[in-house]
């Protein structure tokens, strides 16, 4: 294949996810096909501000790690290049914008072109770049699946496939107890993979951010199934869910320089449905279980066109976009257009209107 010859750079960014090494892999490989030089930009954009953190990715560097969890390169979600963490000398942490850095090593370094792979955060970071001039191309990656002009983003099935295991797993203690387990998801605004797990894992209750909840409709499901026998039942609580009127549940204090953390949510649940109903309650987070491990198939796969498409993407100069599946295929959309809203689940959504009819209580 004759090309252009061209010295690209890939970098990952925000929480891990499982697929991304099988996105470096494809990439690397198709960049490699062409003739190009690759180099891994570690630790987000860490390489790009300290050199002892870049690394080349040759077929060596790739081979092997198609299946593997987590990322050759580290991430990060923290070390934003706009609103950088630096310690003043009082001690006080505060941010400083080091993007004219990054830009500046980027050129002394001969790139043609950065494949940033990230969530939203990482898209709008990537948009912000683009529009002072750096050639950069997106892939999507969160398991929240809150990016919008994708049918969905890598690491979403894998981190559902695990979240229905540990449900389905769950239904054994709490019958065997007859207990009201409250299993806590990722997810942070949206409630997809809660969703998505609650319905394929067979739960009785499943809050979402997207609906508000009322305590007292997911304690009368509870004692709906009680008075027909069934004295369990497993409450699945995305960890963005909050109760009508009330505000999110987040561990301590927002720090400098990344976003609010989310949880506890489930614990309040089990708390409140123990001292209304009587039932033996437990609450279980099951954390960031959800992000590791190997990609699932379909994430094993979804991983690898994106990662090829991503290259395809550089070679034809379309810059400022962010490759996305729109089933059956893999298309090109402007980063602008992915960041524009969050991916909420639709409350007239077939997979939502499922769990109405299955008779699931949805807390409202």
């Amino acid at each position: 294949m004759t090309t252009k010859h061209r010295r690209i750079a890939i970098n990952t960014g925000g929480g891990d996810a499982p697929g991304l090494n099988a996105v470096i892999r494809a990439a690397t490989l198709a960049a490699l096909r062409r003739g190009w030089d690759v180099i891994g930009i570690q630790r987000g954009y860490q390489g790009l501000l300290d050199d002892r953190y870049l690394m080349t990715l040759d077929r060596d560097a790739v081979r092997g790690i198609g299946h593997l969890g987590g990322t050759i390169l580290g991430t990060v979600n923290r070390g934003h290049p706009f609103e950088y963490p630096t310690e003043a000398a009082d001690g006080s942490i505060t941010t400083v914008d080091r993007s004219d850095e990054v830009i500046e090593s980027f050129r002394r370094l001969g790139l043609d072109a950065l494949i940033a792979i990230g969530g939203d955060g990482s898209m709008r970071i990537a948009q912000r770049f683009f529009e002072k001039g750096l050639p950069i191309v997106g892939v999507p990656k969160t398991i929240d699946n809150d990016v919008c002009a994708t049918d969905v983003t890598f690491g979403f099935d894998t981190a559902v496939s695990v979240a229905t295991d540990a449900i389905d797993r769950l239904h054994s203690t709490a019958e065997s107890h007859q207990r009201v387990f409250c299993v806590e998801l990722m997810g942070r605004y949206v409630g997809w993979i809660a969703l998505h797990a609650g319905i394929a894992g067979g739960a009785d209750v499943i809050l979402l951010p997207e609906i508000p909840f009322d305590i007292e409709s997911v304690c009368r499901k509870v004692m709906e199934r009680e008075a027909a026998g069934r004295h369990f039942s497993i409450v699945v609580v995305a960890e963005g869910a909050t109760p009508a009127g009330g505000q999110l549940v987040t561990l301590g204090e927002k720090e400098v320089g990344r976003e609010i953390r989310l949880g506890g949510i489930a614990e309040q649940v089990a708390e409140a449905i123990a001292a209304r109903t009587g039932k033996e309650t437990r609450s279980l987070v099951l954390g960031h279980l959800q992000r590791g491990g190997r990609p699932s198939p379909r994430d094993g796969l979804i991983s690898a066109r994106f990662g090829a498409a991503a290259v395809r993407a550089v070679e034809a100069g379309d810059f400022g976009s962010m490759v996305a599946l729109d089933v059956p295929d893999v298309v090109t959309v402007p980063i602008a257009d992915a960041i524009s809203k969050m991916k909420s689940v639709p409350l007239d959504g077939d997979t939502l209107q499922t769990a109405r009819d299955l008779g699931l209580c949805l807390g409202d």
